[in-house]
């Protein structure tokens, strides 16, 4: 078939390095087809959430959810991972000997095709793979006719089924390419009995130089013998796409002078016997499609069982994630506390509670004597976090209320094993009074931070029982009735304020904390004023991260106002807990604080690619996020095409589009605390009327909000006639892997058109697609824009050169 789709039964796809995947092609209809839609309509809308739809034969009840028979079981469930890639097997031309990258066997016929010269020990094809049995005593294998070269080419396969150690001394399969002289070959030695991977090149069946791999299921399901410019790579991979090296060598010389042949073998010593299973042999792998399973919907018809299952990419996992929280506290979450205590609870609570998930204890009011209030959600926090926090209000040092908690266990240990880490915010014009303290339960080891006399910071620490003195910073007056940020890192020893580190003694590290009180120590020293965003984190000592926690600061005053527009996608990424972020481009703006809680992940990163004219959209071969900056799509070159496709190839349907979907000649443009904007292209109103739009944009200045106005103002005010949909029958196609490679931002052109066209050649860009891949066939209705729309002014280009002919200022 020419198509691959995979399950990750039982694993997670947020942890794409932990799942095994198991091919379930076989079951596809593939009369039906797989279709898979991804993008966006036109550049001017956003991105969708890939989709995948197709039907499974579940004639024997395994994709039943529920099934306790299945060999699933429990896993045919909502959200299971899945994969859908093209396989492309390459055609061998002109006259032997052949570049090895011309072999390939899908092992689909019932019987070996004539690639095979030799089938010994019972070896053969079965159920669409190649079968080599691993006999007791017995050799197995497969060799192929001698008809091959490797200089300048490679050869790969998936190792499908793996023997079992099944009380054998010694289990050995190998893939290998052979000389003309026995025993002088290289290739890769999969040993059951040791677990390992072995990346050989043997003279006389010998090699000093061998690399063996403990075997991961997950990351070696693929290898690959490659060589290049005299050089031979050993390489694996997970997908069939993605591809690490593992061993290189100067390329021997009989591996240049010798005609190869492929060969699969298997051997074992006593014990019982297996087989070992090959395929996709010489396949070259494009993803489609990374996602999740929506349902699992059993259907009848008769007797004839299936399930029509519909499958979404990352982006249905982040827009059920619930709104966002404020920088800060996203900040706080995302970096691990161990207890996290942002004192944001609302007027009229008793207590405060612990958001790291950890279940750290509750911090509960406690009253030293009788009078002083704390009043929970009655301070404003630092600038940029919108959260109420409490107000303590003593009577005296002495007299008032404060909070208190008992950490748990389970912090007790961590602190015990790892190295500790915190952070707190405070705020107050009284000096002398304890911001926090942390002890172990018998007190024998203490922590506490306050302000002196004089309002600096100070700490005082124990591992004795006595608390030494303290020992006070250059942080001049803090009890100035700012909010200031305090971080400090035990592994580093070392201490921040408001994000810059400060220089002097350090305090004795401390173990098995296990209470915790804010706002007073031992009964006294009670804070007047506020304390919010407290956070407790233990770490192993090779990974101090003292120096994140004190960008905690710009997180709570600004939120990051003027970070470039690539870090801020990146961060909001990683609030969603996506880890892979591919960036695109180089144009990347300053933007405005990241905003107030309530917005979701989505509309945030929305935000950002909308201010910058950008383009963001789900990975289609692993979990993760790519972003395109504007400039990407800058002054497309033909040498950067994806493929070039006549006229004549395209499938019915094409049409010349030249409406007012796009028309714009307006745009009154804001951004957050700045001025209220208007650029206009009269010429355009006069034409054709008022088409305006209004827009907020993330800007940090009014100047940046002008020339983002100009950029859609002089694309739009009079749009081009463009080619908005291309459908293409590709798997006919000699550029076939070309048109596979075309992804969003991507370009190609359409040539020879017919007459009646404003050009006979027009190039444009990927916008989004659908596609349906079916036995032999594989269309693809790419949406598409006019790639003239994105040119820019290049002073003397005989191209890009004339402004507002054939480009714009660039934005």
């Amino acid at each position: 078939m020419a198509i691959l789709v995979e399950m990750g039964w039982g694993g997670l796809v947020q942890y794409p390095w932990t799942i095994t995947w198991t091919d379930i092609t076989p079951r596809v209809d593939m009369v039906q087809g797989v279709t898979i839609t991804r993008g966006a309509s036109d550049e001017l809308s956003e991105t969708q959430p890939g989709t995948a739809t197709l039907t499974l034969d579940n004639q024997d009840g395994a994709l039943t959810p529920g099934n306790p028979d299945s060999p699933f079981f429990p896993f045919v469930r909502r959200n299971a991972p899945i994969r859908v890639s093209a396989v492309h097997y390459p055609t061998r031309t002109g006259s032997g000997p052949y570049p090895l990258s011309m072999l390939g066997d899908d092992f689909d016929a019932p019987a070996l095709s004539s690639l095979w010269a030799n089938a010994y020990g019972g070896a053969g094809a079965a159920g669409g793979r190649a079968r080599i049995p691993v006999t007791p005593g017995a050799g197995a294998g497969l060799q192929s006719v001698r008809e091959w070269t490797l200089p300048g080419s490679a050869v790969g396969v998936r190792l499908a089924t793996l023997p079992a150690v099944n009380g054998s001394s010694s289990v050995r399969v190998n893939l290998l390419l052979d000389s003309q002289t026995a025993g002088t070959r290289l290739g890769f030695q999969y040993n059951a009995v040791a677990g390992t991977l072995r990346c050989i090149s043997e003279v006389g069946f010998s090699d000093a130089a061998s690399v063996d791999l403990p075997y991961s299921g997950i990351d070696h399901l693929w290898v690959r013998i490659r060589e290049t410019s005299g050089v031979v790579y050993w390489e694996t991979s997970g997908d069939g796409w993605d591809w690490t090296v593992r061993r290189t060598m100067a390329t021997p010389t009989w591996a240049v002078s010798n005609v190869l042949m492929l060969s699969f073998t298997a051997a074992r010593t006593g014990g019982t016997g297996d087989y070992v299973e090959w395929d996709y042999l010489g396949a070259v792998i494009r993803p489609r499609f990374y996602g999740t399973v929506n349902e699992w919907p059993v259907a009848w018809e008769g007797l004839a069982s299936s399930v029509a299952i519909s499958a979404t990419d990352l982006f249905k996992r982040l827009n059920r994630l619930p709104p966002l929280r404020s920088c800060l506290t996203e900040e706080i979450v995302a970096t691990g506390p161990l207890a996290y205590y942002p004192l944001t609870e609302p007027t009229g609570s008793t207590s405060a509670g612990d958001l790291s998930g950890t279940t750290a204890g509750p911090l509960s009011v406690v009253q030293l004597s009788s009078g002083g209030t704390l009043d929970l959600g009655a301070a404003p926090g630092p600038a940029a976090a919108s959260e109420v926090l409490p107000l303590f209000t003593p009577v005296s040092a002495t007299v008032g209320k404060y909070l208190a908690s008992d950490l748990g266990q389970q912090f007790q240990s961590a602190s015990g094993a790892g190295w500790n880490m915190m952070e707190c915010w405070f705020q107050t014009t009284t000096p002398g009074r304890v911001i926090f303290g942390l002890s172990s339960a018998t007190t024998i080891y203490q922590l506490v931070w306050s302000l002196s006399a004089t309002g600096a910071l100070q700490v005082e620490s124990s591992y004795d029982g006595f608390l030494s003195s303290p020992i006070v910073y250059s942080t001049g007056n803090l009890a100035d009735g700012q909010w200031h940020h305090l971080a400090y890192d035990e592994v580093l020893r070392q201490v921040w304020i408001d994000g810059a580190p400060l220089s002097g003694d350090h305090p004795w590290i401390v173990v098995e904390l296990r209470k915790l009180t804010v706002g007073a120590y031992a009964s006294g020293r009670l804070w007047a004023g506020s304390i919010g965003h407290l956070a407790l984190y233990t770490v192993q000592p090779s990974a101090p991260i003292g120096a994140v926690l004190a960008t905690h600061y710009e997180a709570g005053m600004t939120a990051y106002s003027g970070e470039t527009a690539d870090l801020r996608v990146a961060r909001l990424a990683r609030y969603a807990g996506v880890t892979s972020v591919t960036v695109l481009g180089a144009l990347h703006d300053p933007v405005a604080g990241q905003g107030e809680a309530g917005g979701t992940v989505v509309s945030r990163l929305r935000e950002v690619e909308a201010t910058e004219s950008g383009r963001l959209y789900a990975e289609r071969d692993y979990f993760g996020l790519a972003y395109q900056s504007r400039d990407l799509r800058y002054n497309p070159d033909s040498g950067d095409e994806a493929f070039a496709i006549s006229y004549a190839d395209l499938e019915p349907g094409v049409q010349l589009a030249d409406d007012d979907q796009k028309l714009t000649n307006s745009v009154e443009a804001s951004r957050p605390g700045g001025a209220t904007q208007r650029v206009v292209a009269r010429s355009s109103i006069l034409a054709y009327g008022l088409y305006e739009k209004q827009l907020t944009l993330l800007k940090t200045s009014d100047n940046s909000v002008v020339d983002a106005a100009s950029w859609i103002v002089s694309r739009y005010a009079d749009p081009e006639p463009e080619l908005r949909e291309v459908p293409i029958e590709a798997h006919t196609m000699p550029e076939y892997l070309d048109i596979l490679d075309a992804d969003i931002s991507s370009y190609f052109t359409v040539y020879d058109l017919p007459e009646q066209a404003t050009a006979a050649d027009l190039r444009v860009t990927v916008e989004g697609y659908t596609e349906t891949l079916r036995e032999r066939s594989h269309v693809i209705q790419f949406r598409t824009s006019a790639s003239s729309t994105d040119s820019v002014w290049v002073i003397g280009d005989p191209v890009y050169g004339i402004l507002g002919g054939t480009s714009r200022l660039a934005y």
